[in-house]
């Protein structure tokens, strides 16, 4: 098709990027941890990790999980925030030749039970705050290999001793667990040590990540992302950062704050991986939600690159302490997960004198599909420009591709685009066109520079704070209610969330309230996902055939 767009990219950013040029990631880690090895990779609590020592610590890992008999074709899960453990556990399975399975720590044990069954991982690194969760799960699960880590764990032994004493005994972060067959992140990591890792040969078809979205059925997939659909984004969004990164000094190391949760694909992407490939510094935040801890922790840095998702861009722009840091060596504000609002964005930009650069992606998509060229200094309210090697089309309900300045669905085809839904074949031809293209489920627009901007969302999906909630999923759980008869669930404007859930119910037992359903929800659904407004009704609006139809209550709430 026709890359008109090609004329609006920013000086030096190529058409095409070569993801022939790595076998796997294993061979392009490597590569880095030996071009790198004395640059620091990851700073934590204040403690640092050089790409040396995550050679030396991931080989461990790797070596260990190879002696328990895991290689190609095997799973291993890890449930953990931003921790120093993440990306040594990361590398390691990938470099034993195993397959990385990202759980959202939050989870719920009825999901985290879904996710590790569908998935089949028989291995699984929880850090110990969760590990709650997995012990309510854990004989139903295939995962009987259980590595438990504590925050703690790699800053040292004074000071290890101190954050774990801290987060056990003062803040009692730790609830209390029973998994005896589990083994403790030190010990796992000394005798990891005496191994020597076996090297791997992984192509770029083999399976990388598992990476779990939603979907319009409520079930949980997993988005199949071999090595070459990874290496092809890092790659697209290495072109696409250049225009920002010449405003460096030569031989400056990038600075990421790493806010967003690392086993999102968002931040697995734009930050962990992309720095292991441009030798970049990821400065890790474990909760980012408290925001006095998360600006004392950012006055220590001189941060270069900043993604983050609309909410956090707000809160941190009203946050006085925040005003008062130094700014002057922000590069790069990236903005996704959710849709940036004006406002925030000019806010930000007033504040730290760089523009918010929205981008577009999907699990499904690696994330990065579109963004907006890396050296702008506005706001332009759309989702940027299709990357390098990547292809954006516009089409209608029946897969033809509509023209310049219409609206309908907007596909992407590239080679960062997944093999398909983990052992789903017909979910994966739901969303596959026969020609390559993966269609979003979002309408767009595209306009004759090739500006993509988002009207609407065909899908019923709410967006919380860049994570995704699927209408379906919350009801069948609330529906599981003794006194539920229906009941329907919407996305509502919510000015810290983007957006909301709003739950309407109609009762079966007159006596229920609406604590009794947040009190089901907090057991049964994630935080996110659980309605943040209930309202009864004695019936909710039907088809013809019974189907319930959310578009009118969503179009009642917005005449209310």
């Amino acid at each position: 098709m026709d890359r008109f767009w090609l004329k609006n990219y920013p000086q030096g950013v190529p058409a095409d990027i070569d993801a022939s040029q790595y076998k796997s990631l294993i061979q392009l880690l490597d590569e880095a941890f030996k071009k790198y090895s004395d640059k620091p990779a990851y700073s934590f609590m204040g403690a640092e990790m050089t790409f040396r020592q995550l050679d030396e610590n991931s080989a461990a890992i790797g070596a260990w999980l190879q002696s328990k008999g895991f290689g190609k074709g095997k799973r291993v899960a890890i449930m953990m925030p931003n921790v120093l453990q993440y990306p040594v556990v990361m590398a390691a399975v990938l470099r034993a030749g195993c397959t990385v399975v990202n759980v959202n720590p939050l989870y719920t044990p009825r999901e985290l039970e879904h996710q590790l069954k569908d998935s089949g991982a028989e291995a699984i690194f929880i850090l110990e705050n969760f590990a709650g969760t997995l012990q309510q799960v854990i004989d139903k699960v295939p995962s009987k290999t259980v590595v438990v880590c504590a925050m703690g764990d790699m800053l040292g032994f004074a000071k290890g001793t101190l954050v774990n004493f801290v987060v056990r005994s003062v803040k009692k972060m730790v609830p209390a667990f029973s998994l005896p067959k589990a083994l403790r992140w030190n010990d796992v990591l000394a005798d990891g040590s005496k191994m020597t890792l076996r090297q791997v040969e992984c192509s770029h078809s083999d399976v990388a990540f598992l990476q779990y979205t939603g979907g319009t059925t409520g079930v949980s997939k997993g988005a199949t992302l071999t090595h070459k659909n990874v290496i092809a984004n890092m790659l697209q969004s290495e072109a696409w950062y250049q225009p920002a990164l010449k405003r460096m000094k030569p031989g400056e190391q990038v600075v990421t704050v790493t806010a967003l949760p690392l086993y999102h694909i968002f931040a697995l992407t734009c930050c962990a991986l992309l720095s292991m490939r441009t030798g970049g510094k990821n400065v890790l935040i474990p909760n980012p939600r408290d925001i006095p801890a998360f600006v004392k922790e950012l006055g220590k840095h001189k941060f270069g690159v900043f993604p983050a998702v609309n909410t956090l861009f707000n809160a941190l722009a009203n946050n006085d302490e925040f005003k008062k840091l130094d700014f002057k060596s922000l590069i790069l504000s990236l903005g996704g997960g959710m849709a940036v609002q004006q406002a925030v964005a000019e806010r930000w930009l007033k504040l730290t004198g760089s523009a918010i650069c929205e981008g577009y992606g999907l699990s499904e998509t690696s994330p990065s599909a579109t963004c907006n060229p890396t050296d702008t200094s506005k706001y332009t309210g759309t989702i940027g420009l299709p990357l390098p090697s990547t292809e954006i089309a516009i089409m209608d309900d029946d897969g033809n591709k509509l023209p310049v300045g219409s609206v309908g669905e907007i596909a992407i085809r590239g080679p960062q685009v997944m093999a398909g839904y983990w052992q789903r074949d017909d979910e994966t031809a739901k969303v596959m066109t026969p020609d390559g293209f993966f269609r979003s489920g979002d309408i767009g627009v595209m306009d004759a520079g090739g500006y993509t901007k988002i009207v609407d969302r065909k899908k019923d999906m709410i967006l919380v704070s860049g994570f995704n909630v699927y209408p379906n999923e919350v009801e069948g759980v609330v529906a599981m209610h003794p006194g539920v008869l229906e009941c329907a669930a919407i996305g509502v404007p919510d000015e810290h969330a983007g957006e909301a859930v709003k739950l309407f119910v109609v009762k079966k037992d007159a006596a229920l309230t609406e604590k009794d359903i947040s009190e089901f929800c907090k057991e049964h659904l994630t935080g996110y996902k659980k309605p943040k407004y209930i309202e009864f009704r004695s019936d909710l609006p039907k088809t013809n055939v019974g189907k319930i139809l959310r578009r009118e209550l969503r179009d009642q709430k917005k005449a209310a």
